[in-house]
């Protein structure tokens, strides 16, 4: 009984048809192979982006040499496999094809058998330009489909929009905060295996009900058996087994073994308790020896998205083990225009970034790719819930039967690749298309369907339906059953009508609410356009200047300079950021204060919509910000921009996303209301202490009650007037400053000996109107001593503190304002190096610690 393995390795590549090959990095792509060579500058820096766009206008091959012992010729099984292969690819063994690839987003696996010999063996893969495979495709169908966010332009084909027929990643063609980077080549492993005895191919542990007193399973045991064979199946997890007799006939076939667990561990998301893991072992067994094993990792839950009629709509959540979920979290996009550039540990610090950002859910959006294995173990790990899109965004699609072919394949595929996986609670079609045709309204949408014939038009969504309701859902329901599937977002409901779309704020279904940004409306609408579920909203800043100066010199340090609109991929962006600064914040005195200044300005808007939407629950029970994080350096709506580095968004949604809050909402301009917000699962027993300051920082009224907060709940826990509370000073002099102390009022203690389990500021006018004096701050506990902590103090009102350090990490809180006489002590973390398990971020001592505030940048 023999079973071997090798990998590929020992890649050269070339442009067909020259002569010379250069050595390759497998997994990779051509650029990234042509950036190692020497052959093309950095894609990021500068406008270099412009300068590579003829790369995906070639074919390009790559191939390497094995050599094989004569073991191999006996053995009654010989495949090999590529796990991607990115995109249009002729495989050739020892110069006979042998497979042509077709989609970026599959796995691929051909039977060798009779076509490799002993001794040296070539592998060679052509793969064709995406662009001169699918203009054809273009000119055959007779007319464009949607495909707004194709930069076609860039790559030198001006109106043709080809994205749409190759299945691969939507964001290679451009997005408005993408670059365009058409890739090819082999991006995840390529393996030779081969084996003369039957091997376990798959196994998913159905989950058919799962509680805290029972889990009842079922393993589904995939097999490829060469000859008919008889054994034991044995699977085994948590120190029990469970075994059954199996009699395998020759090909593929499912054994099925069901297993009961009492007392299960559950998995749980971040906040709510343990992300709990078993790992079951699957082993064909004959007289005790094992013929094949395979291991799958998973969580035992129940999750479901729950949609109630109410009083007000439809309801749109999730409940986890039975327990509803505020989901609180942001869209993901791919960490890299390369993808094979993103080492574990960057998947590590973006997760960990989202746990310590109390975050319990991603989006991982359709423009994208499915993701590596990597990702949806740390979320495993870290108790993320995982909204998982298939690829599709933005555009309307072909419908002809290959491609409807190749789209159920894919989906087949990435399905059971991933339904192992706890973290996934959602399979959702598409990105916005429902929404941007809107079919059942003639005015409504993105102004697509007046560029169509009535003919077309019943084509175009004739080809919608098939993939969207039809295939996607059917492959979820027969591969992952259990996972709700949810046709496009936003969506209200499937109906078949007009009151399907969300084209406007109601009652039911997820919104993605642009009003603020697209629409230049103002920050303070986050306030009243809340949705049941808000799976998408933002607002753009830059990066830092250090992430800046990896791309730009200093000459280009000008907001309409050459480089600055080569990164940002927003037609309007530089304008709405500089349109919204104006609106709220003092005008910056240079670029370098314009660069604050977007923090603070994003911040400010997210944090405000995180607010309503959390200040809105159970009415609403998800607020999904985008986006969490960038490919390339880039002006965007991250948080986390493409080096790791936090944004003032990234603090932000740290404190707006905590299990307690407190919210001071002024809406109406004549009410002061303060909100207490609990995530807890019990009810919480506090003090509420509040204070109006003069921003010298002198004290001019104080009051203080007890409250409880229901479990997880949202109410108003004090409101007055705001004549009243502010009793004739100047909006712009003062400020109020909202405190929640554990446990309920206490005579004997002083407020300093209690936790503070919340701390909020709130402003009564723009930042603009605050008048700032410059701050005098100080440190102590730091300086030479070797702590990772230390304490700032401020002699006057410090707005907007903003702390950076040499090294990479983050800070225990950042961008916020000090108040005289209340100083406050901040931790410096280290963002851990290197790839593996362990803690992405480790306590250090800053060097080169640097203090600035808003003073410093007007």
């Amino acid at each position: 009984m023999k079973q071997l393995q090798i990998s590929l390795t020992d890649w050269v590549f070339r442009a067909c048809g020259e002569e010379a090959w250069l050595p390759a990095t497998v997994p990779g792509t051509v650029h990234t192979d042509l950036l190692r060579n020497g052959r093309i500058e950095q894609p990021f820096y500068g406008t270099n982006e412009h300068d590579l766009q003829w790369i995906d206008k070639k074919d390009w091959e790559y191939k390497t040499v094995i050599h094989l012992e004569e073991a191999w010729q006996a053995l009654a099984v010989t495949e090999l496999s590529f796990a991607g292969l990115d995109t249009y690819a002729d495989v050739y063994v020892n110069e006979v094809h042998v497979l042509s690839a077709d989609n970026m987003f599959r796995a691929w696996t051909v039977n060798m058998k009779g076509l490799l010999q002993a001794g040296r063996n070539e592998i060679r893969i052509v793969f064709r330009s995406v662009v001169t495979e699918d203009l054809p495709k273009l000119e055959a169908l007779g007319y464009a489909l949607p495909a707004p966010n194709d930069q076609s332009e860039l790559g030198g084909l001006q109106e043709q929009r080809i994205s749409v027929f190759a299945r691969k990643a939507p964001y290679h063609y451009g997005w408005d905060w993408g670059p365009r980077f058409l890739t090819s080549g082999i991006w995840r492993e390529a393996v030779l295996t081969g084996r003369d005895a039957a091997e376990i191919k798959d196994l998913y542990i159905r989950q058919n009900k799962v509680n805290g007193q029972e889990a009842r399973l079922t393993a589904l045991v995939e097999v490829d058996a060469p000859q008919a064979w008889s054994g034991m199946l044995r699977v085994s997890a948590g120190g029990q087994e469970w075994t059954k007799a199996a009699a395998l006939v020759p090909g593929l076939q499912t054994l099925e073994l069901e297993l009961v667990i009492d007392q299960p561990r559950l998995w749980w998301c971040n906040g709510l308790g343990a992300p709990e893991l078993y790992t079951f072992r699957a082993e064909l067994l004959q007289e005790a020896e094992t013929v094949s094993v395979s291991e799958a990792t998973t969580g035992l839950r129940e999750i479901k998205l729950v949609r109630k009629p109410d009083a007000r709509g439809t309801s749109f959540y999730f409940e986890l083990n039975g327990v509803p979920v505020f989901a609180k979290g942001a869209n993901h996009i791919p960490n890299d225009s390369f993808i094979t550039e993103v080492t574990e540990e960057r998947y590590r610090h973006e997760i960990a970034t989202a746990v310590e950002s109390h975050m319990n859910m991603l989006r991982v959006w359709g423009g994208g790719f499915y993701e590596e294995e990597v990702f949806y173990r740390l979320c495993d790990e870290y108790g993320l819930l995982v909204w998982q899109d298939f690829m599709f965004a933005c555009s309307m699609y072909p419908g002809d039967e290959l491609f409807l072919d190749n789209v159920r394949a894919e989906a087949e595929y990435n399905v059971r690749r991933l339904r192992n996986h706890p973290c996934i609670v959602l399979w959702c079609g598409n990105n916005e298309i429902d929404s941007a045709w809107s079919e059942y309204e003639e005015h409504m949408g993105w102004g697509w369907k007046e560029h169509y014939s009535a003919e077309i038009r019943v084509t175009l969504w004739r080809a919608y339906e098939e993939i969207f309701h039809r295939i996607l859902p059917e492959a979820v329901a027969a591969n992952h059953p259990g996972i709700d599937y949810w046709p496009s977002s936003p969506l209200r409901e499937l109906t078949g009508g007009q009151d399907q779309h969300a084209t406007r704020i109601m009652g039911d279904g997820d919104i993605h609410y642009w009003g603020v940004w697209h629409a230049k409306e103002p920050f303070e609408n986050y306030n009243v356009k809340v949705g049941r579920f808000m799976s998408e909203y933002g607002f753009q800043s830059f990066p830092e200047l250090k992430s800046v100066l990896s791309y730009a010199e200093e000459k280009d340090l000008a907001l309409e300079s050459k480089v600055m609109l080569a990164h940002q991929k927003n037609g309007q962006g530089n304008r709405l950021i500089k349109e919204y600064m104006d609106m709220y914040l003092p005008q910056p005195k240079d670029f370098r204060g314009f660069l604050y200044m977007s923090h603070v300005l994003q911040a400010e808007g997210i944090r405000m919509a995180i607010e309503s939407h959390r200040r809105s629950k159970p009415y609403c029970m998800g607020t999904l910000y985008w986006q969490m994080n960038d490919c390339w350096p880039v002006a965007s709506w991250a948080g986390m921009d493409y080096y790791g580095r936090w944004k003032a968004l990234q603090y932000t949604v740290r404190r707006s996303f905590k299990e307690v809050i407190l919210s001071v909402d002024s809406t109406d301009g004549e009410t002061v209301k303060v909100y207490g917000v609990s995530d807890r699962r019990e009810a919480l027993d506090a003090e509420l202490v509040l204070r109006l300051h003069d921003i010298s920082g002198a004290l001019l009224r104080e009051w203080s009650q007890p409250v409880t907060l229901a479990a997880d709940s949202s109410a108003v826990i004090f409101t007055l007037p705001a004549a009243e509370l502010l009793e004739g000073c100047e909006p712009a002099s003062v400020l109020l400053i909202a405190s929640l102390l554990e446990g309920g009022k206490v005579l004997e203690q002083g407020p300093q000996t209690r936790k503070v389990l919340e701390r909020k500021e709130h402003y009564f006018a723009a930042a603009k109107d605050i008048p700032l004096s410059q701050p005098v701050i100080t440190v102590t506990g730091v300086a030479g001593s070797g702590g990772t902590s230390f304490t700032l103090s401020s002699d006057v009102l410090a707005r907007g503190v903003h702390l950076t350090a040499e090294e990479e990490g983050i800070f225990s809180d950042n961008f916020f304002d000090l108040l005289p006489g209340e100083p406050k002590t901040v931790e410096f973390l280290l963002r851990a190096g290197g790839g593996g398990a362990g803690a992405a971020f480790i306590p250090a001592a800053p060097t080169g610690l640097v203090i600035r505030s808003m003073a410093d940048y007007i």
